[in-house]
């Protein structure tokens, strides 16, 4: 995670009330939409999200940039890399 963290996103998209794996389906879905190097802020609040989609970000070869948690959300920045 890196001080990239404050670019703007491409798009937002909000999951809060789905759970595992739905979360990350989603993610998946949208990111595919991005060009390289756009940026996707993911709005979740499922506890094992922080885990899931962390764990598909390292796999897929995209870059996390950054968490942010308030409360009971999680709002995830991930780079698109490839």
């Amino acid at each position: 995670m890196s001080a990239s963290s404050t670019k703007s996103p491409t798009r937002t998209i909000d999951v809060k009330g789905l759970y595992c794996p739905e979360p990350v389906f989603r993610t998946k879905i949208e990111i595919e939409r991005l060009a390289i190097g756009d940026i996707i802020m993911v709005v979740a609040d499922d506890p094992e999200s922080e885990e899931d989609i962390s764990s598909w970000v390292r796999r897929s070869g995209h870059d996390l940039l950054s968490i942010n948690k308030d409360n009971h959300v999680l709002e995830f920045l991930i780079r698109k890399a490839k």
